[in-house]
């Protein structure tokens, strides 16, 4: 199991029977071995053969999807909870269909093992023409498209090296925390070979470590820039996840008393309820007073940033990089100066924990200029209902046992808004390895429209005991709402509030145009057509925030019935609100994104 992963011990190697001494019984313990127990699949003429086999194996689930970019999705959403997703899917039209959501998972650093079934060996080098290709004998298309998205390719068309290549593949998708290509030739996966017929040695990933010397100097330069600051601060990125180093940010919270903020896209990855935590750090649209502290501060470490036009708000940052220490997963930069290689985040923080001198100067500033938020405004009989009302309602929803996961568009901004319980942030994972997982997620860097459903799907999978609240627009939703099916297919209960104001609003406010609308669907209606009696799945259509004969909201009625009778069910609510109702964070963001798109060119 996964603890091989750490400790390296070999397991008792042990006969296997000839009839499971095949590649496809053999990839899918070693799935099974890295904290895979589900696969997210579409089925074609290439992969089924291995399909049989992977589903003979009892500990690994086959979860069939309705189209391939939702499966990748999945894997994705998988790979958030448990450390790892995998799925599979058919030769070059399967394969460049999953393509953009592995492209996602690649610039999210989450390790998705993406499998292939393909051509038979007896075709390669034969000048044949195969169906599912662009009708060219060439069969590398697909390969090169996944060389730039993937972080390793293998393509398993000899039983000889089939073992090595498997493992490989595996172990550096683990080491590298990014996706890996596996085309599986169709008519290997059922043939029993000598390198399969005894239990495979655990995979040991042995541990990234620093340069000792380097990692001294490095501390020892940060601790004297930051002891001269008077009022610094500390900012967690999103590669704080890669880097597995969320428990060293909070020990150097811990021991330095600074303010500490995270990045938009950290959210959820050190716990909100920290004693000096202020917030979400987004530029002109951070949480209140909270871009006031860190860009005044004189100093300020970073760990794990990714600044793109989208977490910088359009390049608006008014941060100087001569007062920064930029702390990357495997090195170091102080103050635009010097660079230190080599050194792993973790090991830089826990150690500068060490060494900081406590300052809370920059927090003391905080308390002092803070005036906590107000409520929004409360609403009149059969107003429509708005959506800060509607997130206030999903506030209260928050526990230990939830899971928020925030669609591309405003969602991501009212999702920031959240303020996330203890047991809703990092924990260790209740699996045979420490392992951080998150119970908040969306998908910044790559930001595809459609990634929650997918993500919902996978995320649910992976862990059954978490009900998982996804915030989606109905733009959204249009492009990959098919997988609602395999949600109910697999008894998930997760609650889903589609957000209907007709159109791409995210998209409204960056540059406003008719393709911006979309068709109206009765989405209520079409969950229940895919639900078709089958299974637990229960809709409601929201349309206004008070129901004068019950003096209560129309949220606060669907929420009652999803958190009490219908628990068990996956629910499904369609909130029905203004084209124009949108957070003044998605207006203030809009505007600076569109700026920045806009530039003219620089003169030749």
């Amino acid at each position: 199991m996964l603890a091989a992963l750490e400790t390296g011990k070999p397991a008792d190697s042990a006969a296997i029977a000839a009839k499971d001494a095949t590649l496809g019984r053999h990839l899918a313990r070693r799935l099974v071995e890295i904290g895979v127990s589900d696969v997210f699949s579409v089925p074609g003429d290439f992969n089924l053969t291995l399909l049989d086999h992977l589903i003979a194996e009892p500990r690994l689930r086959n979860i069939g999807c309705c189209n391939e970019l939702n499966a990748g999705y999945a894997a994705d959403g998988y790979a958030r909870s448990r450390g790892v997703g995998a799925c599979v899917v058919t030769f070059t039209v399967g394969g460049l269909s999953v393509i953009n959501s592995i492209a996602g998972a690649y610039s999210e650093n989450l390790p998705v093992i993406c499998i292939v079934g393909g051509p038979n060996t007896n075709d390669y080098g034969t000048n044949r023409i195969l169906h599912h290709t662009i009708g060219l004998p060439d069969f590398s298309q697909e390969l090169r498209c996944f060389q730039t998205v993937t972080c390793y390719q293998a393509v398993i068309n000899n039983l000889e090296d089939a073992h090595e290549q498997i493992d490989r593949a595996i172990s550096t998708a683990l080491k590298e925390s990014k996706p890996v290509y596996m085309s599986i030739s169709c008519n290997l996966a059922a043939i029993p070979h000598p390198t399969f017929s005894r239990d495979p040695i655990p995979f040991s990933i042995p541990p990234r470590l620093s340069n000792r010397m380097g990692l001294e100097a490095a501390v020892e330069a940060a601790a004297e820039f930051l002891g001269k600051a008077v009022k610094p601060v500390i900012v967690g990125g999103p590669k704080l996840r890669v880097a597995k180093a969320q428990e060293a940010f909070v020990e150097l919270a811990d021991a330095s008393g600074y303010a500490v903020s995270l990045m938009p896209s950290a959210k959820g990855l050190v716990p909100e309820h920290h004693p000096h935590f202020i917030g979400t750090y987004w530029g002109a649209i951070s949480t209140a007073f909270c871009a006031e502290i860190v860009e005044s501060a004189d100093a300020y470490l970073f760990a794990g940033p990714i600044f793109n036009d989208y977490s910088s708000v359009g390049y608006s940052l008014l941060l100087k990089k001569e007062k920064a220490v930029i702390v990357h997963p495997d090195r170091v930069v102080i103050a635009n100066g010097p660079a230190f290689g080599c050194i792993m985040m973790k090991d830089f923080l826990s150690a500068l924990a060490k060494r900081i001198t406590k300052n809370t100067t920059a927090y003391e500033n905080y308390s002092r200029i803070y005036v906590p938020e107000g409520q929004p405004l409360g609403s009149e009989p059969k107003e429509a209902l708005r959506v800060n009302i509607l997130f206030r309602h999903i506030q209260k929803m928050l526990s230990g046992d939830t899971a928020v996961i925030a669609e591309t568009g405003d969602s991501w901004f009212n999702c920031q808004k959240l303020k996330l319980p203890e047991g809703c942030g990092f924990h260790w994972q209740a699996l045979a390895y420490k392992s951080w997982c998150c119970r908040y997620e969306f998908q910044m860097q790559y930001g595809s429209i459609g990634w929650s459903v997918g993500a919902t799907l996978g995320y649910a999978q992976a862990v059954p005991e978490k009900r998982v609240i996804a915030c989606i627009g109905d733009g959204s939703f249009q492009v990959t709402a098919q997988d609602i099916s395999t949600m109910i297919r697999s008894e998930q209960k997760s609650i889903i509030f589609l957000i209907n104001n007709g159109g791409y609003t995210i998209e409204v406010e960056i540059h406003d145009g008719p393709y911006n609308v979309i068709k109206n669907w009765n989405y209520t209606g079409l969950v229940d057509a895919i639900h078709n009696g089958e299974g637990k799945c229960w809709t409601m259509k929201v349309r206004i925030s008070i129901v004068p004969c019950m003096l209560r909201s129309g949220a606060d009625e669907a929420i009652s019935i999803a958190n009490g009778e219908k628990k068990d069910c996956l629910c499904f609510i369609e909130v029905i609100v203004h084209k124009d109702d949108t957070s003044k964070e998605l207006l203030e963001w809009g505007s600076r994104v569109c700026s920045a798109n806009s530039r003219p060119p620089n003169p030749q």
